[in-house]
């Protein structure tokens, strides 16, 4: 026997205003003196208490409408309650969708590289096409300098032993790369940047500009290094070893002034190439433009005058580290050098009573401020350059 559900409404006017217009009924046990057959559909129909008597069947059916309506009502709160609570996982999702779609447009990103590569690559190959000319030739002195810097310091590092055959064939090697560069070029009249005039070129471009200016101050690098070279030629009994490293110094400072002022002409006539339209604004920028230009330059030479005027003042005054040490001060210190495990040469003892060779002492301290032994502050600057090294920076403005 099965029981189903079923609505129905009352007439107008007699069902009361406290009862429900709809009742689920749910099926029932059969109870003493009822019987249904297969197929029967029990409904019940709620009045008024006053219509209909009390009895155990209708107790039992009440309880059961009773027991369906608190059913149907907790199944509602907890449907209720679980949307309540869908909103957090909600936006869990949204955050995650969020999430994803960053690593989404990543990942789209990375796949336009990839299909993009063989084409960025044929554009890099015809760019380097077009300027094979200028890279070789900027990958040619960058070499060449980086060869030509570490061998003059090896050689100022050996002191006495320094090979002159090698010193030589570095000022011929400097000397010829230069000599070779210019009559390559000679058509553009590249020398002219040396002594602050502009090259034979009818309109520079930005390209052209870099092009000139780095040759230029590859040269002048050169140029100092061989120098540098030529002193390291001089015997020791005419230029002492101590007196060669102030001269390393002089001569860089005075590279690295004279590069500030070389750029100069080119970029000045590069900014003020904007009169040659005939348009007034943009002449006025131009000059505007390489007037501020001129102004950065002085402030730049200012502020590099200031560290000339101490190797100025080093050079002249060549301050000592210490004073000439005893024959009874060297007994005591064993006669030999702890920097290079010799006999001392000239030793010189300084405030913190210990005993170096002043060549030594003199290489040490172009590099750091301490004493070797015991790290006591000895000189309150590290003379840079008496090594013979060259800047490396490359002065393109």
């Amino acid at each position: 026997m099965q029981a189903s559900c079923s609505q129905l409404h009352d007439p107008p006017g007699t069902a009361s205003d406290d009862a429900p217009a709809s009742q689920c009924v749910h099926p029932s046990r059969s109870t003493e003196g009822s019987s249904f057959h297969t197929g029967d559909i029990h409904i019940q129909i709620n009045s008024g208490p006053k219509e209909h008597p009390e009895n155990p069947s209708s107790r039992n059916t009440r309880s059961g409408a009773c027991s369906c309506a608190h059913g149907c009502a907790h199944t509602r709160f907890r449907s209720h309650s679980h949307s309540e609570a869908r909103p957090p996982e909600d936006f869990a999702t949204e955050s995650g969708e969020h999430g994803g779609g960053s690593f989404s447009e990543f990942r789209y990103l990375f796949k336009w590289l990839q299909k993009s590569l063989p084409y960025i690559l044929i554009l890099g190959i015809k760019l380097v096409m077009q300027h094979i000319t200028g890279i070789s030739l900027g990958i040619g002195l960058l070499t060449t300098f980086m060869y030509a810097n570490k061998s003059i310091v090896n050689q100022v590092f050996l002191r006495e032993r320094s090979s002159k055959i090698q010193c030589a064939w570095l000022l011929v090697f400097l000397a010829g790369s230069s000599i070779l560069l210019y009559y390559t070029f000679h058509s553009e009249s590249l020398y002219y940047s040396l002594i602050f005039l502009n090259p034979t070129l009818d309109q520079l471009s930005f390209w052209e500009v870099l092009w000139i200016v780095g040759i230029t101050d590859f040269i002048l690098k050169f140029f100092f290094m061989g120098l540098k070279c030529l002193i390291l030629l001089v015997p020791s009994f005419i230029m002492p070893f101590k007196s060669k490293g102030y001269w390393y110094m002089l001569l860089e400072e005075l590279c690295q002034c004279y590069r500030i002022f070389v750029p100069i002409p080119v970029w000045f006539r590069y900014l003020i190439s904007y009169g040659e339209f005939g348009n007034v604004t943009r002449w006025s920028l131009g000059i505007l433009l390489a007037l501020l230009y001129l102004i950065l330059k002085l402030l730049d030479f200012f502020g590099h005058l200031r560290t000339f005027r101490q190797v100025l003042r080093v050079f002249f005054t060549r301050p000592s580290y210490g004073v000439p040490a005893s024959k009874r001060q060297c007994s005591d210190a064993d006669g030999i050098c702890s920097i290079c495990q010799a006999e001392f040469q000239k030793p010189v003892l300084l405030i913190c009573q210990h005993i170096f060779c002043e060549e030594c002492i003199t290489l040490w301290f172009n590099r750091e401020k301490t004493c070797p032994l015991c790290r006591t502050v000895i000189s309150d600057r590290i003379n840079k350059w008496k090594d013979g090294a060259t800047s490396l920076h490359l002065q393109i403005y």
